[in-house]
């Protein structure tokens, strides 16, 4: 049960220079009511795509039906790096928090016994996995909680230990539920920081849901305002200066100007598929809008440092 919840679908192959994950015309009703609809979002390997807008705007339920766990209308579409239709890619998922009983004596090195086998963790040694959860901790910078009680752990290192969960095997696409919501300032930017590793070390695409705009400034390469729909998206200066976002954000979306004292930190980020995605179909990889569409964003990250 924990195996099925951490990754949901499995891909035959791995993706190590394009990979590009489409979600076409997504809509999910709940009777009468809509939550949303015609939701249409493309993420290359080694992009991270945050997911903003208000509560309600249908954003963890969007994450649920990528997974298949809510009825949905639409397509979920992936292609790896040969350029050929995979199916389903491999889906690492971490929640906003795992309830569990926090008296209990499980340790970090229990739950990963019990999600990465299919037999009981009593009939099963830990100690036969140690070495593969160690490896999995350190590209969390967790291995030396490997021995700690569930319970004993802080909400920034249990997190964490998700992550690490969630990237065993490595997925294609890892979906994010508002990780660090409610951890300390310290444990927010590790986080981040061991997402731009993971980043650079692999391919794999990264939706990530986010209620701290300055972070997502830092860190995305794509956003995403989610309001019912699609309201628009492009990089975080692109979004972060339409007048849609203002409207629903007010001043915390207009903090990026330094006239009003309060900066973001506009980040650059080396994205892959700029290089290696001529063979891509969509509207931002396609050679003959490719171009125009590099210049645009060389304007607003310019524009966006301007007094």
């Amino acid at each position: 049960m924990l195996k099925h919840f951490f990754h949901q679908a499995k891909t035959s192959a791995d993706c190590t220079k394009l990979c590009c994950t489409k979600i076409e015309n997504f809509t999910v009703k709940a009777g009468k009511l809509t939550i949303f609809e015609d939701v249409n979002i493309h993420v290359h390997c080694g992009q991270l795509t945050a997911l903003i807008g208000p509560n309600g705007a249908g954003k963890s339920t969007l994450l649920k039906a990528i997974l298949g766990e809510v009825s949905h209308t639409g397509n979920l579409r992936y292609v790896d790096a040969k350029d050929a239709h995979t199916g389903a890619p491999v889906i690492g998922y971490v929640p906003q928090y795992l309830k569990f009983d926090v008296s209990s004596p499980t340790t970090v090195l229990d739950l990963f016994a019990a999600c990465l086998t299919n037999r009981p963790v009593w009939l099963f040694p830990a100690g036969k996995l140690r070495q593969q959860v160690l490896e999995s901790l350190k590209m969390v910078r967790a291995a030396d909680l490997i021995d700690r009680r569930l319970g004993a752990l802080s909400g920034g290192e249990l997190q964490r230990i998700l992550l690490a969960l969630a990237l065993n095997p490595t997925p294609d696409l890892l979906l994010l539920d508002e990780p660090v919501s409610g951890v300390d300032q310290n444990g927010l930017e590790i986080f981040y920081e061991i997402l731009e590793e993971l980043q650079a070390k692999s391919d794999m695409a990264i939706i990530l849901i986010s209620h701290d705009l300055n972070m997502v400034a830092r860190y995305a390469d794509q956003v995403v305002l989610l309001n019912k729909g699609v309201v628009c998206s492009g990089t975080p200066q692109e979004v972060f200066a339409d007048k849609r976002t203002r409207k629903i954000f007010g001043m915390l979306a207009g903090a990026g100007e330094k006239k009003n004292g309060l900066d973001f930190v506009w980040k650059p980020h080396n994205k892959k598929h700029n290089a290696n995605a001529l063979n891509c179909d969509c509207k931002d990889c396609n050679p003959e809008n490719r171009e125009d569409r590099l210049v645009a964003n060389s304007q607003a990250m310019s524009e966006g440092g301007e007094d």
